[in-house]
């Protein structure tokens, strides 16, 4: 399949609610899938929430009561691996006939720590695997544990190979190396950075990995927010517009293809001709006949990290 259509969900979840935001992703699914879309990207973090403004009670040395009861209720609202959530989840692929590609905050099973993580759907409705963050940002470290190289994920599917990274870790050259050593060709970039610069950024990797690149944010004002939120009074000083979006659709060539979609929800769609990634290789493969191997080497640790114990380790 050499032409196909992707969309590109610029939306806001119900926050901190898992329930109520699957239940929308739902219907953003079907919407996307009566316009044709054979892949569908949600942005960073959608369930349950990325929450932008607040602290959790957190500074050097001490975390606050109130801080507590937030991170519970982020923690309850997180999604499991497996659980009926990512089986309503894979319903909705399957229902759409597409890939669906969504940022969640998933809570390990046995622990109890929470990743931000981007899932991924065959239309099949199968959860064909996962990438967890590798490296969360600033006070993002508080709430959220880090990957590792194990989920440095693509997937091949009949028009190419699905694979990204989210938010930040896209500034991390070697990640991005990683992701073309594997052969990506469909680029995501799920996010919560809605800055200007982003964009140009995004028009960098597509003409580094000469890959599409489909670049999703969230758009969320600050009245979505719960009003029964523990620390919602952090929020006094920000905007009103919290996440402002961002989203933006992009060639192999950095040519701007939808988006960016700045100010408002919405759903931007593209028409993507696989052509044109062989097109562009003609004068730039940064795994191929531009890579100088003879120079440069790349080693991926891609194997779970694990523990190992030698009781008869002499210190």
């Amino acid at each position: 399949m050499k032409n196909f259509k992707v969309a590109v969900v610029q939306s806001s979840p119900i926050l901190f609610n898992l329930g109520e935001t699957i239940l929308k992703v739902g219907d953003l699914v079907g919407e996307a899938s009566t316009q044709g879309a054979k892949l569908i990207l949600f942005p960073e973090a959608f369930i349950p929430a990325y929450p932008r403004g607040l602290t959790f009670g957190t500074i050097v040395g001490s975390r606050s009561k109130e801080g507590r009861e937030l991170w519970l209720k982020y923690w309850e609202n997180a999604i499991e691996i497996p659980s009926s959530e990512i089986d309503v989840l894979g319903n909705y692929a399957k229902k759409a006939g597409a890939y669906l590609a969504i940022g969640v905050i998933e809570r390990e099973a046995k622990g109890g720590t929470l990743y931000c993580t981007l899932l991924y759907f065959g239309p099949n409705g199968d959860l064909l695997g996962k990438h967890r963050k590798l490296k969360p940002t600033a006070s993002e470290r508080i709430i959220w544990g880090e990957g590792d190289g194990s989920t440095l994920s693509t997937f091949d599917t009949e028009f190419g190979t699905i694979g990204g990274l989210i938010c930040w870790e896209n500034y991390m050259p070697l990640a991005r190396m990683a992701m073309y050593r594997k052969g990506v060709d469909i680029y995501l970039a799920p996010t919560a950075d809605h800055r200007d610069t982003w964009q140009a950024t995004m028009q960098h990797i597509a003409l580094e990995g000469r890959c599409f690149v489909l670049a999703c944010n969230q758009f969320v004002t600050k009245d979505q927010y719960p009003k029964d939120l523990p620390g919602l009074h952090e929020l006094e000083n920000q905007p009103e517009v919290m996440t402002r979006g961002g989203s933006v659709i992009i060639s192999p060539m950095g040519e701007v293809m939808a988006g960016p979609l700045f100010g408002k929800e919405g759903v931007l769609y593209a028409d993507i001709d696989m052509h044109e990634i062989g097109k562009s290789k003609m004068d730039f493969d940064v795994i191929g006949h531009y890579a100088r191997h003879d120079v440069f080497d790349l080693t991926i640790h891609d194997q779970p990290e694990t523990v190992s114990v030698n009781k008869h380790k002499e210190c």
